[in-house]
């Protein structure tokens, strides 16, 4: 009897280590974003891992072994492709083109931040999938106390056919600091079609200031589309009209991926009757996300 029971729980434990076991396997169709502590990121699939070491098949160094101990974070990445054998890391800014906002929105809990030829600074939020909030500033304090504009961006994202069809809805309100100059921005809405990696995005935006409403509306079209692992060719265009005069401005560039980091760069070229020579002014911002701290083992 007593040499069954110790047989009867034997078997058991036998299966507990098994379920145990089959609950630590690594879900290989995972893309995975592994930071250590001395601040290196890899991306790729974990093959195998134990208490100790990490196997992690990256695109361009092959499979590493990392300690366990050498991790700080790893983060499930999505939106991911798999093109030709190597992995197309999703687009550190898909709710943005280079300044203007499409119908996709951020997740809840994801933040990035961005930079615009060093002075323009704004952080955004994902407070709902649904929902973000952001906050911005030109630090014009720090040359001689100059009077500084500050904004936030509050917006709204609405899909409405998945990966199809996305409406957006917000707004960019304003203020300089140490003026009376009283409160400035847009309402906006935009609609967008297609993914996050190649859409279209059409939209509306109503300007206001202390002394009322743009009498016409800002006319927004601008693309994204995806040309490689890193790559993307943007389009951000508007026709603004002001005193029965339409200003058409056009811009042309792209976004690269460096690691987790967007550099956008374009060059935007004014058009109108008042505007008789050909006019190019260079945009290089920076996108840089912060990412969620995923749960270690």
């Amino acid at each position: 009897m007593k040499r069954n029971s110790a047989l009867l729980v034997f078997i058991l434990l036998s299966i507990q280590q098994l379920v145990c076991y089959g609950q630590n396997l690594p879900d290989s169709a995972k893309v995975y974003r592994i930071e250590t502590v001395d601040g290196n990121i890899y991306s790729g699939k974990i093959i195998s891992e134990d208490l100790s070491v990490l196997v992690l098949k990256t695109t361009n160094l092959g499979e590493l072994r990392i300690q366990q101990s050498d991790i700080r974070s790893r983060t499930v990445l999505k939106d991911i492709k798999e093109v030709g054998g190597k992995i197309w890391l999703p687009n550190p800014q898909s709710s943005r083109y280079f300044w203007a906002p499409n119908g996709y929105g951020l997740e809840k809990g994801s933040s990035y931040y961005q930079n615009i030829w060093i002075l323009y600074n704004q952080f955004s939020t994902g407070l709902t999938d649904n929902f973000s909030v952001g906050a911005g500033v030109l630090p014009l304090f720090l040359f001689n106390g100059a009077a500084t504009p500050f904004w936030i961006v509050p917006k709204f994202s609405i899909p409405v056919v998945k990966d199809k069809v996305n409406l957006g809805a917000g707004a960019f309100v304003g203020t300089v600091l140490g003026t009376n100059s009283g409160a400035f921005g847009l309402l906006y809405e935009t609609t967008t079609f297609g993914p996050r990696d190649k859409n279209l995005s059409l939209g509306l935006a109503w300007g206001f200031s202390q002394d009322g409403w743009m009498k016409a509306p800002i006319v927004n079209m601008s693309a994204m589309i995806r040309t490689g692992p890193k790559g993307y060719f943007i389009t951000e265009n508007y026709a603004i009209t002001t005193n029965g005069t339409t200003m058409v401005l056009v811009s042309l560039g792209g976004r690269t991926i460096f690691g987790s980091v967007g550099l956008d760069y374009s060059l935007w070229m004014p058009f109108s009757e008042n505007i008789n020579s050909f006019v190019a002014i260079p945009f290089l911002g920076v996108t840089i996300p912060i990412v969620k701290k995923a749960n270690l083992k």
